[in-house]
Parts: structure tokens; C-alpha cells; sequence
């Protein structure tokens, strides 16, 4: 079997950036697929990392489906209450951040609801060795990151599970950051394998190509891990504008009175800085220089306001989608039913071509 994990990041960013203009100049060829886990409410690294780029996708009027991984969250936890509350409320931070579910091209489904997408998941797994998941990295962060002892079958499976998530509606772009390339790169070796083994006078499934991410990595307000609501280090987008304020006022910047832009050698206060300019679209130097020797009270000041009037439009439409729970329920019942249909025809491709229809 061929080499899964290989490939420069470089490489990966010069077909990126190919597929940019593509996607741009004829949207209609593409479909996109992406999603995330049902562990809470998203916060604002999810908003500059994610779902800015997915509602650009959305308006530029690529077909979208935006899959919720409910049977993921099972991978590395032990709690499952809160799934469904969680599925509603990723929904409402969909909607207000932008996605239009009434556009017919956007759909938003919880994946374990779609068993015929679940389906595909057995084939897969006869295209992959045991040592080819061993090597995923993606897996052994995430294991390493959830405190894991022992590796359920569910997580060491869950890349294979990733591809069947996206092909099954033959995804043909994923928009992944850097640490999710290993995952995609398995999705395409599926994908490939699938076609030369059993289809190989015509291709079941497209290649997925990886859309990257320009945003930089968003960091929580401790300024050296990635924003995430397990670490304490978020700002969630259901937050109100006093509570977003208290929490910048708890940022980690230094002890260096004059504010400058110098990513090497101040992390904390780089990180602000780059938040002051991802809400207001300002340069980081200029906003740096703008504050001079106001030190960490004026940068903190500075952020909660721009970060509060960034998203008081996205606040005000998430009351309107919170109140309307009924709406919500019809939006995912309407992605699931379409996602049924896409999955339901490529199970019968996969069928015919491995002999298996009656």
C-alpha cells in the first residue's frame, strides 16, 4: 500500500492557494464539507478560524454541508448528556454568524442521524492497515490532549470514520488547519484505493483537496495554547458584553509597560493584538504603535471594546435564533434529510460496484 503521510506543508499551501482561485471563479464545481464536535458552545477562536471562512464559502455559493460529529464526542469522553443541547446551540452560532440553511446549497446535519453515511464506514476500514492508524498523528495529539490512558476503538478508528463523513456526499474540498492535513491525506488515500480496487472504469469518489486556513492560529487568553473552553481560555460567543470584558481584563500579556507587535518574544501581548485586528481589520504594528506606553490596561481596553462591537450584530441574531428553538429543529431536520438523500445514492454506487446489490 502507498505512503499516506507525506507531502510538505509548503506543498499543501501552494495547491491551496490554487484551489482559492478556482473555487472563486467556479464555485458551482465544488462541494465542501466541514463540521465540528459537539462539545459546547464556539467561541471565538472558532469564529476567526472557522466560521468566517465557511459563511465566505457559503455567499460565494459553493455547495456546503456542515457536518455536527455527535458520535465523535463518545471518542474521548465520558459525558453525553448535553449532546442534543450542544447540537442546537452549534446550529444558532452557525446561523448567526451568517449561514443561510434556506439557500438550497447549505445543510446542517448531526452525523448520527445519517446511517446510511455510517454505512460506508466498514468498507473503508478494509482499505487501511492497523500500522497506517498507529502513524496518524492527529490521533495521538488528540489522545495525548483528552489525558487518555487506554484508546478506544472509536478514536483509533474515528479518521476513517472522518472520510466516510466526507465522502459520502462526494466532498471534493475540506477547509482544515495544519494539524488536520493527516487526517484529509488518509480521507484521499480511501478515497483512491476505493477506486483502483473497485471501481476502476470509473471513480466512485473525488480526492478531497485541503482548503487551508489564512487566519492564524487564534490563541485563549493565556496566550500560549490554542483557545479552547476546556482550557478556561476562551471567550464564547453566547458571552455578554460585560463578562467578554471581565474575562480580557484576566489576559496574560508581560511585564513591559510599552506595547509593541513582536510575535517571537511576546506571545501574550501579540495575541491581543492580533484580536484587536481580526475584529477591526486594523495592522497590529499600527494598533501596537497607537498604544504606546498605555501598557496592558490600555490593550485589554482596547480589545473588549472592539471585540464587543465586532460581535453585538452576532450576539443580537443568536437572542432571535435562541428564542425560536422550533426553527432550529427544522433546520437540522431539513440538512439530515438531504444528507440522506446524498448518502443513500452513493451507498447504492458503493454496492453496485462491489457487487453487493440484490
Amino acid at each position: 500500500m502507498d505512503e499516506i503521510y507525506s507531502g510538505t506543508y509548503e506543498a499543501a499551501l501552494e495547491r491551496s492557494a490554487k484551489l482559492e482561485a478556482n473555487l472563486i471563479a467556479n464555485p458551482g464545481k465544488y462541494r465542501v464539507m466541514t463540521g465540528d464536535r459537539p462539545t459546547g458552545r464556539l467561541h471565538v477562536g472558532h469564529l476567526f478560524g472557522s466560521l468566517q471562512n465557511r459563511v465566505r464559502l457559503h455567499r460565494l455559493g459553493v455547495h456546503t454541508f456542515i457536518l455536527i460529529a455527535d458520535y465523535q464526542v463518545l471518542t474521548d469522553r465520558d459525558t453525553f448528556e448535553n449532546i442534543s443541547e450542544n447540537i442546537q446551540q452549534l446550529t444558532i452560532d452557525y446561523l448567526a454568524a451568517g449561514i443561510d440553511p434556506e439557500d438550497g446549497k447549505t445543510f446542517i446535519f448531526p452525523h448520527s442521524h445519517v446511517p446510511e453515511l455510517n454505512q460506508l464506514l466498514l468498507p473503508f476500514l478494509t482499505l487501511v492497515t492497523n500500522a497506517e492508524l498507529d502513524r496518524n498523528p492527529t490521533v495521538k495529539e488528540e489522545v495525548q490532549a483528552a489525558g487518555l490512558s487506554r484508546i478506544n476503538a472509536g478514536m483509533y478508528t474515528y479518521p476513517v470514520h472522518q472520510a466516510a463523513d466526507i465522502l459520502f456526499c462526494k466532498g471534493n474540498v475540506v477547509p482544515v488547519g495544519k494539524d488536520q492535513l493527516p487526517h484529509l491525506e488518509l480521507t484521499r488515500t480511501i478515497a483512491r484505493r476505493f477506486n483502483e480496487r473497485f471501481a476502476s472504469k470509473k471513480a466512485v469518489f473525488p480526492e478531497p483537496q485541503p482548503l487551508l486556513s489564512k487566519t492564524p492560529v487564534v490563541l485563549g487568553l493565556d496566550g500560549s495554547q490554542k483557545m479552547s473552553k476546556s482550557r478556561n481560555n476562551a471567550v464564547m460567543l453566547s458571552a455578554t458584553a460585560d463578562e467578554t470584558a471581565g474575562l480580557i481584563k484576566k489576559a496574560k500579556t508581560d511585564s513591559e509597560r510599552v506595547i509593541t507587535w513582536d510575535p517571537q518574544n511576546r506571545p501574550e501581548v501579540a495575541n491581543l493584538l492580533t484580536l484587536i485586528s481580526l475584529s477591526t481589520g486594523r495592522d497590529q504594528r499600527e494598533i501596537a504603535d497607537s498604544i504606546g506606553d498605555g501598557g496592558a490596561g490600555k490593550l485589554k481596553a482596547l480589545l473588549a471594546e472592539s471585540l464587543n462591537d465586532y460581535l453585538a450584530p452576532h450576539r443580537a441574531r443568536r437572542a432571535e435564533l435562541e428564542a425560536n428553538p422550533d426553527y432550529i429543529r427544522s433546520v437540522l431536520r431539513k440538512g439530515i434529510d438531504e444528507a440522506r438523500k446524498f448518502a443513500s445514492a452513493t451507498l447504492d454506487e458503493v454496492r453496485d460496484v462491489m457487487n453487493m446489490k440484490i
